[in-house]
């Protein structure tokens, strides 16, 4: 794994180069995460089947954060800017949450760049009550914490690790979430407002519409974890996924381990990277 830089539309993102055998696979990470949240799925063997590159969005991880600039159509800009300045016609792109909203905006409007769909969670509709859901990792951000053991505490006390799921990975994504200040006190790099009108952004689009227009073989992988406290349910339902499934021209749905958050590690990061492997050496989805 490398660190790596690229100018695009006008800011410095920053990606993980993971390497891999296998075709390009561009991963965008949720609404508030980073490149790092993806480090299970590389220790779950995703390098086999693929030359991974995971990004952080701008106002994210160690890309710029310009004041403005969150909708879809900016984030898609960054995408394609990047892939131009790798010199990369075409790629499988996927994308966890936001980023799996981001990979579907990008498939419906830019079809001659996307090869293939892989979609971590995410249906083809945003329902703004989510926000209450996701309300957990909202709050953190703008807060500064006193250390990053306060810090940590209070992630490991958020309801979706309640039925266990950290490790070593899920640890080095909240390091990489947060800025440590000379005095060793702790903040998100996120900024509420930010994340706020990137929430925006994806109210404003009809997503049913821009299924209908994904033509290339999607995979959509479920986290049938509860997404909340107990009695909460996932955060896209196996009804949500077949509907957003259906809405596509190639589409299959396969359902993970573990909930939104810890699904994409551990052993949920082997369900997955095993049915990515499958998808890519396969047809059509």
């Amino acid at each position: 794994m490398s660190d790596a830089y690229a100018r695009t539309n006008g800011i410095r993102l920053h990606y993980l180069d993971h390497g891999g055998e296998g075709p390009v696979l561009v991963l965008a990470p949720g609404l508030t995460a980073n490149a790092h949240s993806f480090d299970g799925l590389m220790h779950a063997g995703l390098a086999d089947v693929a030359h991974v590159l995971a990004l952080d969005l701008r106002g994210r991880g160690e890309s710029d954060a310009p004041a403005s600039g969150y909708a879809m159509e900016d984030h898609a800009r960054d995408v394609l800017g990047l892939l131009d300045e790798l010199g990369l016609e075409r790629v499988v792109l996927g994308g966890h949450s936001f980023g799996g909203l981001l990979t579907y905006w990008l498939a419906a409007n830019h079809p001659e760049r996307v090869e293939r769909c892989v979609v971590l969670d995410a249906p083809a509709a945003v329902d703004p009550t989510v926000v209450d859901q996701i309300q957990p990792a909202l709050a953190r951000l703008g807060r500064v914490y006193a250390s990053w053991d306060e810090y940590v505490s209070l992630i490991k006390a958020t309801p979706y690790f309640d039925e266990g799921g950290w490790d070593s990975d899920v640890e080095r994504y909240f390091r990489a979430d947060v800025r440590v200040r000379a005095d060793g006190t702790v903040q998100a790099r996120s900024r509420p407002e930010h994340i706020e009108e990137a929430i925006r952004g994806t109210l404003a689009v009809d997503w049913q519409a821009t299924a209908a227009r994904i033509a290339q073989p999607t995979l959509l992988l479920r986290a049938p974890g509860r997404f909340g406290p107990p009695g909460s349910p996932p955060l896209l339902s196996r009804a949500g996924a077949d509907q957003t499934a259906a809405a596509m021209a190639d589409c299959r749905v396969v359902d993970g381990i573990g909930n939104h958050v810890t699904f994409v590690f551990g052993d949920g990061a082997r369900v997955l990277s095993g049915a990515i492997g499958a998808f890519l050496a396969g047809g059509s989805a």
